[in-house]
């Protein structure tokens, strides 16, 4: 039968319904599918060593049919899986002390690839650090083929189909396969970026002539779904931009300037580009979509606090909306604070207020009399109507999922948006996963704070923390100790936060010790976290619940437990949680594992989120980088963000070039490029979302 790209893969010669399951488990159900199911690793049989040529000292790559196989014990009573494979060159035996288990998975008659030492005992003996099965016993054809020396594809592979089964559907079928491939990607882009034709590609990835020759085909997938994902991001920002005419504020300079002149300290000067920034972006007539990225510490209320000034100057309403009923508390403070000299006091909603509190908030804020509004979840209640929506901030936009952050924007005719995060993200994934946002940057800090004194130490120091503890709990002021777990467990040797919170209430007696962690429910957190605000409490036993979290001035000392738990972005949060005050703060980094020692030194001696950010995003990936948000529905299967700046760079350009000349991909040349991002991306084209 003809195949094309949509052809359900069970209709492969060699597939049918039972084998079209278990591909359907790892999300292949077309040819398309397949084509893009590219392998996960290759075994370089060019390199090869003939049995007869694998010299004791050397270490080696063989391949052999398994001639026999048995369990060994030793006088140790240490068990070896021993098995004997022959080439057409000779015979070896190989041996794996302790791994029984490889006697249900290796059978005779197979071909098998081991790679490791040859050593001598009783005899010429390999001891394989790796070891993959190639071939059943009746597969005569491979064993020709590793003859020869060929790369090897090994795809990801699930219960009931073999990354060998795998890789002879595709071999059988790559030819019809790629035939199928339609290169969307306009030619001039393609060869400005120096990538392969589509079908070459495929045949790079998945027959490579050579080792390394698959890389050329990973980098022209990765530009692909980088391509496609620029569009639509950028493509959702044309549309937020224009979809309905923004307002235009006009800078009268009255509250504005009354607020620069009463602030109670000097703009950084992050802060007050940014404030150019977001000033000019509410006095054009397109709406603004802008995020505010800054560090802990670095001023991005206050930066807000112009916009929302701006807007009531105009008599239109601001709404700033926080996570949590604490940040949400402690924002109200802040503005009111500074909002004073200018005779505006913020409106608050929150939750826990009663009936009778919030409504009377809400008459207030339907009105118009409400002019700054501040609050929580409360906001976006079918109850909550504003009478003249002019801006909506929405703190640690992250935390919000995008039906929540529709909805209060939403709540205006054509509001102007400023999204705040105090997650620092690498330009890379700043381009990457936020291009439909405009983006300003805070790095710098008031000349007031100081960095926090971070060293890494060891069990043995314990005695002389809990010591320091005391010495500033004696001082009056308050320590975090901070763990990764909740509560104890048989199988992860952890001191954890419920166990601890005890032990410590004894060693720092008399000095009051209180305890949060995320199964509490909300309003018992809550509670726990105003006595420590408020300084009832000295130290507060937490798990990662305060990382995010309110400003305690009078908190000097931050303790982790197990650091080597978390990424490096995420004991950059913890720590910018002390030392807010007057008085200097002190991180501790409480660890027994010398393995992680260098990495969490390194981070000691390193002060800039975005820097830290990046050596996260090497270390651990995209997914363990707080605050970036999901893509939806892309998932970048080929791109690695790490090692393809030069990738998104370009793709960044090309999409910039196609959407400025044809924002609808609405000509012949980009028809191709809409239908692909249409057919293989869940929600394609009609994908928008604010922040």
């Amino acid at each position: 039968m003809a195949l094309s790209l949509d052809t359900p893969v069970q209709f492969l010669k060699g597939v049918g319904p039972r084998r079209a399951q278990a591909f359907e488990r790892i999300g292949v159900r077309t040819v398309e599918d397949l084509l893009y199911h590219t392998p996960h690793r290759y075994l370089d049989a060019t390199s090869v060593t003939s049995i007869a040529k694998a010299a004791v000292g050397n270490d080696v790559t063989l391949v052999g049919r398994v001639v026999s196989k048995a369990v060994v014990p030793t006088r140790s009573r240490l068990r070896v899986f021993r098995a004997v494979i022959r080439d057409s060159s000779g015979v070896i035996e190989c041996a794996w002390p302790g791994q029984v288990y490889l006697d249900r998975v290796i059978q005779q008659g197979q071909l098998i690839l081991v790679t490791g030492p040859v050593k001598y005992f009783h005899g010429r003996q390999v001891n394989p650090r790796e070891q993959i099965v190639l071939a059943e016993s009746d597969d005569e054809g491979l064993a020709d083929e590793m003859s020869r020396g060929v790369v090897l594809p090994v795809y990801p592979a699930t219960e009931g189909l073999s990354h060998r089964q795998i890789r002879r559907l595709v071999a059988d079928h790559l030819d019809q396969l790629v035939a199928c491939a339609e290169d969307s990607l306009p030619a001039a882009i393609r060869d400005e970026a120096g990538l392969r034709p589509l079908k070459r590609a495929f045949l790079a990835l998945h027959r490579p002539t050579a080792p390394g020759e698959s890389e050329s085909g990973r980098r022209r997938l990765a530009f692909d779904e980088l391509f496609d994902l620029q569009l639509v991001v950028m493509r959702a920002r044309h549309l937020a931009k224009t979809a309905r005419v923004g307002i235009e504020f006009k800078i009268k300079k009255e509250l504005t300037t009354a607020l620069k002149e009463t602030l109670p300290y000097e703009l950084t000067r992050g802060q007050k580009r940014a404030v150019r920034e977001i000033t000019t972006d509410m006095a054009a007539n397109q709406r603004m979509h802008r995020l505010l990225m800054g560090d802990v510490g670095t001023g991005k209320t206050v930066v807000a606090l112009f916009a929302m000034v701006l807007a009531v100057e105009n008599d239109y309403q601001a709404v700033f909306m926080a996570p949590t009923e604490l940040l949400a508390e402690q924002h109200a403070a802040t503005l009111t604070g500074l909002l004073a000299p200018l005779g505006i006091v913020p409106d608050v909603l929150i939750g826990r207020f009663s009936a009778a509190e919030k409504k009377a908030v809400r008459e207030r804020i339907a009105d118009g009399t409400a002019r700054i509004i501040v609050g929580t979840h409360a906001l976006i209640q079918d109850t909550t109507d504003f009478s003249r929506l002019g801006l909506v901030v929405i703190d640690e936009q992250h935390r919000f999922g995008v039906e929540q952050r529709a909805a209060l924007i939403e709540k205006g005719e054509a509001p102007d948006v400023l999204l705040l995060t105090a997650t620092p993200i690498p330009r890379t994934l700043a381009l990457t996963f936020y291009g439909d946002l405009d983006i300003s940057t805070l790095k710098e800090k008031p000349v007031s704070q100081t960095a926090v004194k971070t060293g890494v130490r060891s069990g043995r120091d314990r005695d002389a923390i809990y010591s320091f503890v005391r010495q500033q709990c004696g001082l009056g002021r308050q320590t975090y100790v901070v763990y990764p777990v909740i509560e104890e467990s048989e199988r992860v040797d952890l001191k954890a936060a419920t166990t601890m919170a005890g032990e410590l209430e004894v060693r720092l007696s008399p000095f009051s010790v209180g305890l949060v962690h995320g199964r509490m429910k909300a309003e018992e957190r809550d509670a726990v976290m105003r006595r420590f605000r408020d300084g009832t409490l000295d130290v507060l036993v937490a798990t990662t619940v305060i990382e995010v979290g309110i400003d305690i001035p009078n908190a000097t000392v931050m303790i982790v437990e197990h650091p080597e738990r978390f990424g490096l972005a995420q004991l950059h949060q913890l720590r910018g949680r002390v030392g807010r005050g007057s008085e200097e703060g002190h991180c501790v980094l409480l660890t027994d594992d010398f393995q992680a020692a260098n990495r969490l030194k390194r981070f000691a001696r390193t002060y800039d989120g975005f820097r830290i950010a990046e050596l996260d995003l090497k270390e651990r990936g995209i997914g363990e980088l707080t605050g970036v948000r999901q893509s939806g529905g892309f998932n970048l299967r080929y791109a690695d963000l790490t090692t393809d700046t030069d990738l998104i760079s370009m793709a960044r350009r090309a999409a910039l070039d196609i959407l400025s000349g044809d924002p609808n991909l609405s000509q012949d040349a980009h028809i191709p490029v809409r239908k692909r991002i249409e057919r293989r991306y869940e929600r394609g084209m009609e994908l928008f979302r604010v922040g």
